[in-house]
């Protein structure tokens, strides 16, 4: 028997213009950038600890234009990928299966929060042992600390669910997949797609951590190298360039996130 479940419209909020919030943000990275400015010239702060943002910028285009960055981001791009697919599919494959059951909610829930509030990457010696200094490591302690966060999310979205809905589907004849994709995905999803994002930021950020550790290539290697040979102007110029490669990235996460929680 078909049957359908009614949207029910979230409370009105006051919207705030997208070109205000562009502004401020843009406000504030000029500051930051005045601020540096200020800092190198008439503060006097050692360009050994902070260059001046003029040479910084000279070479973040002479980097730009060389192209010597696209084997580095090429590096960091693909353990960033492989690992959030990972990630991504097991938590939310245990978080679903976890959800199906109150008992598993109340012994997993717990122990996979608990497990999450350690720094997982105090861990990566032993991925440096197992997997070598290569792509592997980081490949896998990005995929176990994003797991959490979707794991996490995606038992909360599942296992919170109005139990009346349920009950609505199942007195109208909803088979157990009719169940999921029409009452529970769609009550899940926005949680769910949180824990997405959360994931994938913690995992950008665990792989270039750990880069700057242990690794021979990618992003976080190179500013480490850099940093060792004072080449700091460089280095702050990599920086920069990281900094805006994770800005468009997790702009880009948040935009499909939006995009999937718009009602159809």
């Amino acid at each position: 028997m078909g049957f359908c479940m009614r949207r029910f419209e979230r409370p009105w909020r006051k919207r705030v213009r997208p070109s205000r919030s562009r502004a401020v943000q843009g406000a504030f990275v000029i500051a930051l950038i005045v601020l540096w400015y200020l800092a190198t010239t008439r503060w006097r702060v050692s360009p050994l600890l902070l260059p001046n943002p003029v040479p910084v910028a000279i070479d973040l285009w002479g980097i730009l234009a060389s192209g010597e960055f696209i084997g580095d981001l090429r590096t960091t791009l693909t353990e960033l990928a492989i690992a959030f697919a990972i990630s991504a599919g097991t938590g939310m494959i245990a978080g679903y299966l976890i959800s199906r059951s109150h008992y598993r909610i109340r012994v997993f829930e717990p122990l996979l929060a608990a497990i999450y509030s350690v720094p997982i990457i105090l861990f990566l010696p032993l991925y440096v042992l197992f997997f070598g200094l290569g792509p592997a490591s980081k490949i896998g302690l990005g995929a176990t600390i994003s797991f959490f966060p979707i794991a996490l999310n995606t038992i909360a979205g599942f296992g919170h669910v109005d139990k009346l809905f349920v009950l609505a589907a199942r007195s109208m004849g909803a088979s157990d997949y009719q169940l999921f994709r029409h009452v529970l995905l769609p009550a899940a999803l926005p949680v769910i797609l949180t824990g997405i994002r959360i994931g994938f930021t913690v995992a950008l950020l665990s792989i270039i951590g750990s880069e700057t550790i242990a690794s021979l290539a990618g992003l976080g290697h190179r500013i480490v190298h850099l940093a060792e040979g004072m080449e700091m102007a460089r280095m702050f110029a990599y920086i920069a360039f990281v900094v805006a490669i994770a800005a468009t990235l997790n702009a880009l996460v948040s935009a499909l996130e939006a995009r999937a929680r718009r009602p159809r």
